[in-house]
């Protein structure tokens, strides 16, 4: 089995955080989420994985090279072109995107794994692709049940008894939803699939394939799975990622640095007024990191490396991107501050030049 990461978009709902990253490479305990994704479809075996880029494209490809290190080969494929000497970003459509890579190499010749290259998954690959292979599918989309007060803010998949999808809705109303399985963006193609996809232009896989798998009555089938699906949609999603993640109720993940004690983990060559420092974890702090007497850290909290939390600080379940410098006596609570921007869990942003009462940090570098 190959694997195809969509990673082109530009990942608007989560800014400020994709202003200098794209969506897949947000961090989740320093590590991007994209390399949890990889790591994960290695362990079931898939040694082929194509990626297409588009949005800061240098920052997946830089990052992943060859995918040497995680035991796989990884290829890009770049939407977009050069104008006036720019390189200018151009998605195709997730669909698009795959015909275009088809149509170069011909790669997708067997049956391949598709998945955003935006979510935390631990779905069990295996028993996926049996399922599709015992139903005589052309293409599966994994489904997970979710609460139908939540049903409006997903795509949600209407099947027969046995599995064939009937339609989609997107987003439904809860008075109007037919389902509450939701499409996780997971999906298993066989070849004949992409020759549907017309070459060249803009095709959306919901939008545009899918319809036109269920128009034509083609084996189309939804898999009703439990598994844990952890979708960065918005600023609230990753805040929450954030905080199940340090509280340590995501299975397989754990905090890097070494645990000092009950709950608080540091990086290398820390320095810390252990004794004048108020902590409450869980907490991490990173590598090259320091925390002056009379700090306050209260968890779930993150702080990037090399950062600086001055005399008086405080901290409140909020994560501080790298190289992070909060001045005596601010306060930062339930925010997330990455480079220039502060961004609170209902996704307001404050910009480092704004006036603000306590809103107030600045680059650790500059007082190197």
């Amino acid at each position: 089995m190959k694997a195809m990461i969509l990673a082109a978009g530009k990942g608007t709902r989560v800014q400020p955080l994709t202003y200098e990253l794209p969506k897949p490479m947000i961090p989740i305990l320093g590590k991007p989420v994209l390399a949890y994704l990889i790591e994960h479809i290695a362990r079931y075996g898939v040694r082929q994985i194509m990626i297409n880029t588009s949005y800061l494209h240098e920052k997946i490809e830089g990052y992943f090279g060859d995918g040497h290190r995680y035991g796989v080969e990884i290829g890009y494929s770049f939407e977009g072109r050069m104008i006036n000497g720019k390189i200018v970003p151009h998605p195709i459509g997730s669909a698009g995107g795959m015909r275009k890579i088809h149509d170069f190499g011909g790669f997708f010749d067997e049956t391949t794994i598709v998945l955003c290259g935006d979510a935390l998954v631990d779905l069990d690959l295996n028993l996926a692709l049996q399922e599709h292979r015992d139903r005589g599918a052309l293409a599966s989309v994994i489904t997970k049940e979710v609460p139908w007060e939540q049903v409006s803010n997903y795509g949600v998949v209407v099947t027969e008894p046995n599995g064939r999808i009937v339609t989609f809705q997107e987003k439904p109303a809860r008075a109007q939803a037919r389902s509450n399985w939701a499409s996780t963006g997971i999906y298993i193609f066989e070849p004949e699939v992409i020759e549907l996809i017309p070459p060249g232009e803009t095709f959306d896989i919901g939008a545009d394939l899918f319809p036109m798998l269920v128009a034509r009555g083609l084996p189309f089938y939804g898999q009703k799975r439990h598994f844990n699906w952890i979708d960065i949609g918005k600023i609230a999603d990753y805040w929450m990622v954030l905080q199940q993640v340090m509280m340590g109720s995501v299975a397989g993940m754990q905090v890097p640095g070494r645990q000092i004690r009950e709950g608080v983990w540091v990086g290398l060559n820390t320095r810390i007024d252990w004794g004048e420092v108020k902590i409450e974890g869980p907490v991490y702090i990173g590598s090259g990191c320091r925390v002056e007497a009379g700090s306050e850290i209260i968890g779930p909290a993150w702080i990037g490396h090399s950062s600086v939390l001055e005399k008086g600080s405080r901290l409140v379940r909020s994560m501080l991107f790298e190289y992070t410098h909060i001045p005596a006596g601010a306060a930062f609570e339930e925010v997330i501050v990455c480079n220039e921007y502060c961004v609170d869990r209902h996704g307001t942003q404050t910009h480092v030049r704004d006036r603000h009462a306590q809103l107030v940090w600045s680059d650790a570098r500059a007082a190197c």
